[in-house]
């Protein structure tokens, strides 16, 4: 009973070194999916780098442009050095700016300009695009023409700016809350209330808007609301019935409505809730009373 199982010391020593060729493949397994696991990360981690460094280099980028541009605007006319004071000692106000002198030098760099888009208390405040035989180039195509992922806000391609009903206006909803993201604050009426007014100005003349309804709805769905349709009324009930319909979506009451003859712009951008989903603002012209023009004329 004392005798050596030899048999089993055999097959002992003949298993051991299997085992351990076994337990260094699988550490040297381990090991190389490990190092394949960080370089996989490192890569990742390099691109995420790289693609953060272009976002905030293309917003810095962006936001200078924009900055550029809103310099070339001219916010009041020289005073006429030929022109005398009535009286001695008093000064000679400058003539009144038009729209087009007030753009002039933005037109000048790039004749695709037909606008400016401002909500006061808002990022909203850019130059508006139209190129009718290619609609969607400016959504990813900077002032001058360079690609950016900003764009500048184009008017819808088959929108009339002289004889229209509802001038479309498209902006990006940005994360960094820059272009038309503002839009997407409307959906609260506290905020409504603070920001009632857009201004539109083309080269044509100055122009102050009401806003009518703030509502959501989808793009490009049977079901949506299909308000990009909507230029110019065929007559009195087309009007009345696109009128309708936004307020039937509206958020909340604004108390302000339109009337066949009256001129809509719609500010659109995309709205993150449902899949297409837009943020949309219709506003009316406001058109100054007589007395308001007679005052203005005095002056």
């Amino acid at each position: 009973s004392d005798t050596p199982n030899t048999a089993g010391i055999f097959l002992h020593l003949k298993i051991n070194p299997i085992m351990r060729d076994n337990q260094k493949r699988r550490y040297f397994m381990k090991q190389k999916l490990l190092l394949c696991g960080a370089a996989v990360f490192a890569v990742l981690f390099l691109f995420s780098g790289i693609m953060l460094g272009r976002q905030l280099s293309d917003q810095k980028q962006s936001a200078e442009a924009f900055d550029n541009i809103a310099d070339m605007v001219v916010d009041e006319t020289e005073p006429d050095a030929t022109e005398q004071p009535e009286e001695p000692g008093e000064t000679v106000a400058p003539p009144a700016l038009t729209a087009y002198e007030k753009y002039a030098a933005v037109y000048e760099q790039n004749p695709d300009f037909v606008g400016w888009i401002s909500i006061d208390g808002t990022n909203i405040n850019y130059p508006v695009m139209q190129t009718p035989s290619n609609p969607d180039f400016y959504l990813k195509r900077a002032f001058d023409k360079s690609y950016g992922d900003y764009g500048v806000p184009p008017v819808q391609e088959h929108c009339a700016l002289e004889q229209w009903d509802n001038v479309a206006i498209y902006g990006h909803h940005m994360k960094n809350g820059s272009m038309f993201s503002d839009l997407c604050k409307y959906e609260s009426e506290d905020f409504y209330q603070k920001h009632k007014t857009v201004h539109f100005d083309t080269l044509a003349d100055f122009g102050e808007y009401e806003i009518v309804a703030a509502f959501k709805t989808v793009a490009y769905s049977q079901e949506g609301f299909k308000y990009y349709h909507f230029v110019n009324a065929e007559d009195e009930a087309a009007f009345d019935e696109f009128i309708a319909e936004c307020k039937a979506l509206a958020l909340y009451d604004t108390g302000v409505t339109a009337e066949y003859g009256d001129k809509l712009i719609t500010l659109s951008t995309c709205e993150y809730s449902r899949t297409n989903g837009r943020m949309v603002i219709v506003a009316k012209l406001v058109v100054p009373s007589a007395e308001e023009v007679d005052a203005d004329a005095g002056h």
